[in-house]
Protein backbone atom coordinates (compact mmCIF):
# COMPACT_ATOMS: atom_id res chain seq x y z
CA UNK A 1 0.00 0.00 0.00
CA UNK A 2 1.26 3.62 -1.16
CA UNK A 3 2.07 6.31 1.67
CA UNK A 4 -0.73 8.42 0.36
CA UNK A 5 -3.20 5.72 0.72
CA UNK A 6 -2.15 4.87 4.31
CA UNK A 7 -2.06 8.79 4.67
CA UNK A 8 -6.14 8.78 3.45
CA UNK A 9 -6.97 5.64 5.28
CA UNK A 10 -5.74 7.74 8.66
CA UNK A 11 -7.50 10.57 7.85
CA UNK A 12 -10.84 8.92 7.31
CA UNK A 13 -10.47 6.93 10.25
CA UNK A 14 -9.53 10.38 12.36
CA UNK A 15 -12.70 12.23 10.76
CA UNK A 16 -15.24 9.38 11.84
CA UNK A 17 -14.13 10.21 15.29
CA UNK A 18 -16.27 13.40 15.98
CA UNK A 19 -15.66 15.76 18.90
CA UNK A 20 -12.41 15.68 20.47
CA UNK A 21 -12.07 17.89 24.08
CA UNK A 22 -9.59 20.98 24.06
CA UNK A 23 -6.05 19.88 25.45
CA UNK A 24 -7.53 21.10 29.22
CA UNK A 25 -10.15 18.64 29.22
CA UNK A 26 -7.83 15.62 28.03
CA UNK A 27 -8.70 12.66 30.12
CA UNK A 28 -12.26 13.97 30.57
CA UNK A 29 -15.58 11.76 30.58
CA UNK A 30 -17.14 11.82 27.35
CA UNK A 31 -21.40 12.17 27.14
CA UNK A 32 -23.13 12.25 24.02
CA UNK A 33 -26.82 13.73 24.46
CA UNK A 34 -29.54 14.59 22.12
CA UNK A 35 -31.45 18.05 23.52
CA UNK A 36 -34.85 18.95 21.34
CA UNK A 37 -33.35 17.33 18.56
CA UNK A 38 -29.69 18.91 18.76
CA UNK A 39 -26.74 16.51 19.18
CA UNK A 40 -23.97 17.68 21.77
CA UNK A 41 -20.92 16.34 23.26
CA UNK A 42 -19.75 17.31 27.03
CA UNK A 43 -16.85 16.40 28.24
CA UNK A 44 -16.64 17.37 32.00
CA UNK A 45 -13.64 16.91 34.01
CA UNK A 46 -13.43 17.96 37.56
CA UNK A 47 -15.82 21.50 38.46
CA UNK A 48 -15.31 22.36 34.43
CA UNK A 49 -17.34 21.25 31.17
CA UNK A 50 -16.88 21.39 27.57
CA UNK A 51 -19.61 21.23 25.34
CA UNK A 52 -19.58 21.12 21.43
CA UNK A 53 -23.03 21.05 19.49
CA UNK A 54 -22.29 18.97 16.66
CA UNK A 55 -24.18 18.93 12.95
CA UNK A 56 -25.34 21.98 10.63
CA UNK A 57 -28.02 24.45 12.06
CA UNK A 58 -28.93 27.39 10.24
CA UNK A 59 -29.00 30.96 11.80
CA UNK A 60 -32.59 30.88 12.88
CA UNK A 61 -32.08 27.66 14.63
CA UNK A 62 -28.86 28.71 16.55
CA UNK A 63 -30.98 31.45 19.45
CA UNK A 64 -31.58 28.62 21.57
CA UNK A 65 -28.73 26.83 21.51
CA UNK A 66 -26.76 28.58 24.53
CA UNK A 67 -29.33 27.81 27.05
CA UNK A 68 -29.27 23.77 25.82
CA UNK A 69 -25.53 24.01 26.17
CA UNK A 70 -26.31 24.72 29.71
CA UNK A 71 -28.74 22.64 30.17
CA UNK A 72 -26.61 19.65 28.45
CA UNK A 73 -23.48 20.45 30.88
CA UNK A 74 -25.47 19.52 33.92
CA UNK A 75 -26.84 16.80 32.59
CA UNK A 76 -23.92 15.38 31.59
CA UNK A 77 -21.80 16.57 35.30
CA UNK A 78 -24.83 16.36 37.69
CA UNK A 79 -23.88 19.63 38.60
CA UNK A 80 -24.82 24.14 38.30
CA UNK A 81 -23.61 25.84 35.88
CA UNK A 82 -21.84 28.61 37.48
CA UNK A 83 -20.77 30.63 34.58
CA UNK A 84 -18.45 30.84 32.09
CA UNK A 85 -14.94 28.74 32.53
CA UNK A 86 -12.30 31.45 33.40
CA UNK A 87 -8.81 31.37 33.27
CA UNK A 88 -7.17 28.73 31.47
CA UNK A 89 -9.95 26.89 30.94
CA UNK A 90 -12.13 29.39 29.12
CA UNK A 91 -13.11 29.42 25.96
CA UNK A 92 -11.21 30.32 22.56
CA UNK A 93 -14.80 31.12 20.81
CA UNK A 94 -16.40 34.81 20.48
CA UNK A 95 -19.24 35.72 22.75
CA UNK A 96 -22.59 34.48 21.36
CA UNK A 97 -20.99 30.95 19.60
CA UNK A 98 -23.28 28.07 19.20
CA UNK A 99 -20.45 25.77 18.39
CA UNK A 100 -18.70 25.38 21.43
CA UNK A 101 -18.73 26.61 25.22
CA UNK A 102 -17.15 25.70 28.63
CA UNK A 103 -18.39 25.83 31.63
CA UNK A 104 -17.75 26.66 35.76
CA UNK A 105 -19.67 24.17 37.68
CA UNK A 106 -21.26 23.62 41.54
CA UNK A 107 -21.12 20.09 42.47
Amino acid sequence: MSKSRILCAALLALAGCGASPAPQFFGATRHDLRLDGIDFVVFVKGERAEVIRMGYLRRAARDRVPALMIRAAQEASGCVVAGPAGGLHRSPSLPGDTGEARFQLVC
